[in-house]
Parts: C-alpha cells; sequence; structure tokens
C-alpha cells in the first residue's frame, strides 16, 4: 500500500496545538464566575452529510483494496443513514454528543499491491457499515473559543471481494469480512459565534488517536448558518473524518485508512 501524504496532517497538527495552547494563555485573563448561575440551553440537530470516501481498506489476508467513491456512488447506493448532534452549553461549559451512521451497499475498489517481486492488479467490491460515535466537553476561554477534550467509538464492518489474477492466466475470486471497534480520545478546539446573533458561524478542529485506536484520526467542520427564530437554524458547511487506523496480521488483519468527507446541512432546534 502507498503511504498517504502526511504534509497537511502535520500543518493541522501544529495549527491545532498552537489555537491550544494560545487559548489557555488567553484563559488567563478571563473573568470567572459560577455556571450554576448561568442558564444551559439545548440544541438538537439533525443532519445530513453528502459523503466522499478516499482511502485504503485491508481484510484478513485479502490484498489491500482502494475506495475512490463520489456522493453519487455511495447515495446511490445508501442503505441507511442517520446522523445527529446533541449539544448542551451554559455559556462557559459546552458538553455534546455527535452520531453518525452508515450502511453502505457495495462500492467499487481496486487493488494493486507487490506480492513476490510482481506487481498484483484486482478489482472488487466493498460493502461496509460506518459508525462513530463522539462525546465532547469544551470550556470558553475567550468570547470566541472554546478548547477541550472527546472522545469517539468507531465501528467498522468492512466486506470485501476481490477478483484476483491466477497464475495460469485466470482468475479467482476471494472474499472476506470483519467487524472491527476502536476508541480514540480527541483533543478539540472550536471557534464560534456568539449564539444569540441571527447570523452564526463556527470551526471546530480535532485531532487524536495517538496509537491508542488509530494511529492518527482528525476532523475538521467550518458551518455557517441563520437562525430564524428562538426555536429555529438551519447552517450548511463542510466536514471531513480522517481514520488511519491498522490492528492484528494474518486472519486477523484490518486496515481503515479512509477519510470522509463533503457538505454538511444541519437543521437546529433550540430548547
Amino acid at each position: 500500500m502507498t503511504p498517504k501524504a502526511t504534509p497537511s496532517k502535520s500543518i493541522f497538527l501544529g495549527l491545532v496545538l498552537s489555537i491550544i495552547l494560545t487559548g489557555n494563555l488567553l484563559a488567563q485573563e478571563n473573568e470567572t464566575s459560577a455556571s450554576s448561575e448561568k442558564k444551559w440551553s439545548f440544541l438538537v440537530e439533525p443532519y445530513i452529510l453528502f459523503p466522499n470516501m478516499k482511502g485504503d481498506v485491508g481484510v484478513r489476508n485479502l490484498p489491500n483494496a482502494t475506495i475512490d467513491a463520489s456522493t453519487n456512488d455511495i447515495f446511490g447506493k445508501l442503505k441507511m443513514g442517520f446522523m445527529i448532534n446533541l449539544e448542551a452549553s451554559n455559556g462557559t461549559w459546552a458538553v455534546g454528543s455527535d452520531v453518525l451512521y452508515m450502511k453502505l451497499g457495495t462500492q467499487k475498489v481496486r487493488s494493486r499491491e507487490l506480492i513476490n517481486g510482481s506487481v498484483v492488479s484486482a478489482s472488487g467490491e466493498l460493502a461496509a457499515k460506518q459508525t462513530g460515535w463522539e462525546l465532547m466537553g469544551l470550556r470558553r476561554v475567550t468570547p470566541w473559543l472554546e478548547v477541550g477534550l472527546g472522545g469517539l467509538i468507531n465501528s467498522i464492518s468492512s466486506d470485501l471481494e476481490l477478483t484476483l489474477p491466477t497464475v495460469g492466466g485466470g482468475t479467482t475470486t476471494a472474499s472476506a469480512s470483519k467487524t472491527k471497534t476502536w476508541f480514540d480520545p480527541m483533543i478539540i478546539a472550536r471557534i464560534k459565534s456568539n449564539n444569540v446573533k441571527k447570523f452564526n458561524y463556527q470551526f471546530r478542529g480535532e485531532i487524536g488517536g495517538f496509537g491508542i485506536g488509530s494511529d492518527l484520526a482528525w476532523q475538521i467542520q467550518a458551518y455557517a448558518g441563520y437562525r430564524f427564530s428562538k426555536l429555529f437554524e438551519v447552517t450548511g458547511g463542510y466536514r471531513i473524518i480522517s481514520l488511519d487506523y491498522e490492528s492484528g496480521s494474518g486472519q486477523d488483519r484490518f486496515l481503515y485508512d479512509v477519510d470522509t468527507s463533503g457538505p454538511v446541512i444541519r437543521l437546529g432546534f433550540n430548547f
């Protein structure tokens, strides 16, 4: 498998760490107040992600397969999807839960690996289920910056089938499936506008994994929207979820090194 380029990940890591360090310094200048004196507000936010998926998947002893699926490819064979974000905030503290579930029909994949000194090319199909559940806690350190920690539980099921060349010039079909669940600790920084304004925006960056779960996990989310009333708002933006996870060997091997990205539309209900 050809390693994915890492410069953008290094830049992102440096950016997030710089924001966090700056936020900690600025926090010393903020006036403190008891959170119990502030009223809590609640946000229920179902949303839809129009995903593109690109990366590598490996299951058991099969060669690694590369997926490069557009939104049309995925939606054309999407069997089920569910996405919702929940958040509670009192102006100083924010806690939240984000759930993303997608059950994908078969997507075309390709494989090209060096085996016994020869390049072996193959094609096939991948069916997958992806569940991500994140819990987070943030503290406001400036009027526009929040920093905190989170935990991301990933559960990925991959059902891979490849058509492989044989020594005699023919082909053979091989298949394997495996489900893996793991936990990624995350460091989070979020820049956002005041919730009482009609026009709102937020930028959120996360990085984690650190070998505890994924070798590297990171997310970027950027949104802008409009609050039509005290109850209802609509936001739109873009989200990137990157997971680089590998474990086991032989029949226990599992690889998921995939970036999922695309536009997002969110419907917010404030209480």
